[in-house]
């Protein structure tokens, strides 16, 4: 090993900083080989090569030195020098293999465990409630399935390997070295600290400076994110600040730019000293060495074999100082990867859950009390990237509401904004649950019934519209993986968007960007009633689904609506009245409760709040043709 790969290894070990003060309970190391044990003839395998690698790493300088005493030799023979030669090179060449198998399972188990961790991480997030990712920061998640799982899988192919071969090699060394000059061996040890002070300090200096640039680089990742999207973008240009954006995009990527240079410079002043110090270690043992031949007290092969044997010796010590710190800080991301494992989805599958009667399904709430789950139940603070959770929730959003949807019927909902509209319409598919009352479906508690047969009855078409950075067919097809082209086909006909998607480039195949940003407001809505449309669920929710669309664009939306929603019972939430005039009941809700009920002209009669809300959008008598059904 060369002094260059001497002080990158050092280097390594002491930019680690310091190791965390919290202590790891046996609990936490027992869920880590939880995650090794089906790995476990793998790690043998890999621990056992990696002890064939170091004591491999210690035959070569001892051939080397015999070969030298072969030489100087008066009696040396020709045949022994070849042998010994050839011996080197079967060394070479079992250390090459031996080298290749280790790093094969090395990757093997690295991989592995990545695969393992990001899969369960992956699938417990699924599973989590929305309000988990209404608080959590997107970034903050995504790096515990990056740099956390990274972090936690280098605890097997970095620090447990390197923790073995790195005392295998330095035991072996020392007792060589000890053997053959007991006198050159203390004075090099005595050396050591020139070699470990300077990198503890240099790479304290150095993990500062890569933390700064760290929180610098997120930032920039960060105001990337945000401004590379479409709303983003709109945004800075609608406010005339891209000068603005820039400068301070300028101003974290300078200082970045000056770190790197710092950085540069430090490691390079750093292996300069590190190499002067490897210099007079190796000019200690050629002097030293060398007198001790002379006098006759030492052969010379054995001063070549100390020189080799010393660059074994440094790098194994270096590494070890720092094992504990190695060792803790893998663990560190065990635990933040366990951190995200141990939030406990407050939404759950019963394991006896049954399934949704056939035929026409009602949808039924009673006396229904719902109120949010406060922070410090649904998230954590290292997710939200604060000190401490915010502990406010669990007031009253719903406040004791029934009401029937009889199969085929149209209900409507209606009243002020945050009224609890929106809240009526999440629990059904049971994206939250309820804190007392009961919604069912056909009679049954949504609760009692398992989450696919929840999904498979009931449909669901939100105001935003989401979509997939994807195509037009894999976007539809999200809500039925297995369906033909000519089921998609069918799908855009009725949702009105036929014409349009014949006239893409690449038709179903064409991509429609993030969020689905190339379509229009109008488009976007009308795909996600083609998805709605392909699913074919019993039971239809329309969350505001015209409400942020222009007159066009909601006459073509309504026009979907009609097959979406026929035969289907449905549950309508309306900013805009007229689209909801001819629903068989209309609930108006207010402050969590229901104030009123009854069909259009009913409510129209008793001029209470619905006639309220209907005369103050419809006082200028410009009230826009159309309804949902």
């Amino acid at each position: 090993m060369n002094v260059d790969m001497q002080g990158w290894m050092a280097l390594h070990s002491a930019m680690q900083g310091e190791p965390p003060k919290k202590a790891f309970t046996k609990a936490i190391l027992s869920r880590v080989w939880g995650f090794a044990r089906p790995y476990k003839r793998a790690l043998t395998s890999f621990l056992l090569f990696s002890v064939v690698a170091a004591v491999l790493s210690v035959a070569t300088p001892l051939l080397a030195g015999q070969v030298v005493d072969e030489i100087v030799n008066e009696g040396g023979s020709r045949s022994t020098v070849v042998r010994l030669a050839l011996l080197i090179a079967l060394v070479a060449l079992l250390d090459a293999i031996v080298g290749v198998v280790g790093r094969w399972q090395s990757a093997k188990i690295g991989e592995g465990l990545i695969y393992d961790l990001r899969r369960a991480v992956f699938g417990h997030v699924q599973r989590m409630p929305v309000a988990f990712f209404t608080r959590t920061r997107t970034g903050a998640l995504v790096s515990r399935l990056d740099n956390d799982v990274i972090g936690a899988q280098r605890a097997f192919t970095w620090t447990l390997s390197g923790f073995v071969t790195n005392l295998i090699t330095l035991l072996i060394t020392l007792v060589v070295m000890l053997g053959l000059s007991p006198l050159i061996t203390l004075l090099a040890l005595i050396m050591l600290p020139m070699f470990i002070i300077p990198a503890r300090r240099m790479g304290t200096k150095l993990a500062d400076l890569q933390r700064e640039a760290s929180d610098h680089n997120a930032a920039m990742s960060t105001q990337m994110t945000e401004r590379f999207s479409a709303p983003g973008a709109t945004l800075v240009k609608l406010f005339g600040r891209p000068t603005d954006e820039i400068d301070a995009f300028g101003a974290r990527a300078s200082r970045v730019r000056d770190i790197g240079v710092k950085t540069a410079m430090a490691q390079w002043v750093f292996l300069t000293a590190l190499g002067l110090v490897s210099s007079l270690a190796l000019a200690l043992v050629y002097g030293l060495g060398g007198w001790l031949a002379l006098s006759g007290s030492l052969e010379a092969g054995t001063v070549v074999t100390m020189s080799l044997l010393l660059a074994r010796l440094y790098a194994p010590l270096t590494a070890l100082a720092s094992a504990r710190v190695d060792a803790m800080s893998a663990l560190v991301s065990f635990e933040r990867v366990f951190e995200v494992l141990d939030v406990v989805p407050l939404i759950k599958e019963k394991p006896d859950a049954t399934v949704v009667p056939d035929g026409p399904v009602a949808l039924e709430f009673n006396d229904v009390r719902f109120g949010y789950p406060s922070a410090d139940k649904v998230s954590l603070a290292s997710l939200e990237e604060v000190l401490t959770l915010d502990t406010r929730g669990g007031e009253e959003v719903l406040k004791g509401v029934s009401f029937r949807v009889e199969p085929g019927q149209l209900v409507a909902l209606v009243g002020s904004s945050g009224g609890g509209k929106s809240t009526i319409a999440a629990l059904a598919p049971r994206l939250y649950d309820v804190d007392s009352g009961s919604v069912t479906l056909s009679g049954v508690d949504v609760r009692d019934l398992t989450f696919d047969s929840v999904r498979q009855t009931l449909g669901m078409v939100t105001q935003d519209g989401h979509l997939f950075h994807d195509t037009v067919g894999e976007n539809i097809r999200f809500a039925r993986p297995g369906a033909t082209d000519e089921e998609l086909w069918d799908a855009l006909r009725k949702a009105r968007l036929y014409d349009l998607v014949q006239s893409l480039p690449d038709k179903l195949d064409t991509v429609v960007g993030e969020r689905g940003y190339r379509l229009s407001g109008g488009e976007r809505q009308r795909l996600t009633i083609a998805r709605l449309l392909l699913a074919g669920p019993r039971v239809v929710i329309l969350d505001e689904a015209t409400a942020h669309l222009d007159s066009a664009s909601e006459a073509a939306v309504q026009e979907a609506l009609v097959h979406a929603l026929s035969g289907r019972t449905s549950l309508v939430i309306a900013h805009r009245l007229s689209t909801i005039r001819e629903a068989d009941v209309i609930l108006v809700i207010e402050s969590g409760r229901i104030v009123e009920r009854g069909s259009h002209e009913e409510l129209l009669a008793v001029g209470g709040r619905y006639a309220e809300l209907y005369n103050t959008q419809f006082a200028q008598g410009t009230e826009p043709a159309g309804a949902v059904a």
